[in-house]
């Protein structure tokens, strides 16, 4: 079966809520490469997700990146061509309340693709990165671009840039071809019910009241997870090797304006709003520009906001 394919991708993750969007997407549109999708199915992952499950250029892994021995034996069965690395462990609160959670999985399990991906000479390694090794930003800031210096503020972030700088290494002193995108906040159908969007709706919908950090004035950047994909896509084909790419959503919201979006959708009040502690070193605002994933690849979101949170509330009205 192997053989038989020219081009071979490794997707990592790819059960999680964004590889599995890009599998739908790329396994569909490129029938004549093979997809390897290796997950080690934790929480966030959901095999729901994936609708290729049964094309014939698609094949599923269960494993560990951390764990050497079975990536070995992956990379030996499949000898992947070209890989893109999704899996992480993505949770702020998670990393703040034990942080090596991310610094295995990130850190250490990103260095063991990148020694593979050396050994055995692939062509291409896209890293799967997050806007938040930037840091934040204040109120009238200009969105960060790919020159912005790193400012990581919490133990996920500053495990992500760690991630980054070991490509970036691996780049320089191996030779080994690599790129990176930093995206926004995806959101959209399937996603890990811990992140806010599904977490508030699905509590709306059970009668619960959400929980809102502080005062909600934070700001975040919106993406519909659809439009990731395709930008995701264009980058792993398309960008200059050593190259960074922002994906940025566009459309941003404090999380106190999108908490009212949603009760408005569903008919509640601010009633059901609970205002709760702050998280420990909260940033305060993402945002990206996009000018040069626009330039240089022609890329801009399609799903406006409006359209992409209600077909996303409408997923959860169903599956609860």
């Amino acid at each position: 079966m192997t053989n038989k394919y020219r081009r071979r991708n490794l997707v990592t993750g790819g059960a999680g809520f964004i590889g599995s969007n890009y599998l739908n997407y790329a396994v569909k549109k490129y029938p004549r490469e093979l997809f390897i999708n290796v997950d080690a199915l934790t929480y966030a992952a959901d095999l729901r997700n994936i609708t290729v499950q049964k094309k014939k250029n698609y094949a599923f892994e269960k494993a560990d990146i951390c764990d050497m021995p079975a990536m070995t034996q992956i990379f030996d069965t499949y000898k992947p061509t070209h890989i893109i690395h999704f899996a992480a462990e993505t949770h702020v609160d998670h990393s703040i309340t034990d942080p090596g959670l991310c610094i295995k999985t990130n850190v250490e399990g990103t260095n063991n693709l990148l020694q593979l991906a050396r050994d055995y000479k692939v062509a291409r390694f896209h890293l799967i990165s997050t806007d938040e090794v930037y840091g934040d930003l204040k109120l009238n800031a200009a969105p960060f671009t790919e020159e912005s210096p790193y400012h990581p503020r919490n133990p996920y972030s500053a495990s992500k840039a760690g991630a980054e700088l070991l490509l970036l290494s691996y780049m320089q002193t191996y030779g080994l071809p690599g790129v990176i995108t930093r995206s926004s906040n995806n959101y959209g159908p399937g996603q890990d019910a811990t992140k806010l969007i599904p977490k508030f709706i699905n509590f709306l919908l059970q009668g619960k009241k959400v929980p809102l950090y502080a005062t909600g004035k934070n700001i975040r950047s919106w993406m519909y997870v659809e439009d990731n994909a395709r930008a995701t896509d264009l980058v792993f084909r398309k960008g200059k090797n050593g190259q960074i790419y922002n994906i940025g959503g566009g459309e941003e919201h404090t999380n106190l304006g999108l908490t009212k979006i949603l009760l408005k959708i569903l008919g509640k009040t601010e009633k059901e709003i609970e205002y709760v502690t702050d998280r420990p070193g909260h940033d305060f605002r993402y945002a990206l520009s996009n000018k040069k994933i626009a330039g240089e690849l022609g890329w801009k979101p399609r799903v406006s906001f409006e359209k992409g949170i209600r077909k996303t509330v409408a997923f959860y009205r169903k599956r609860i």
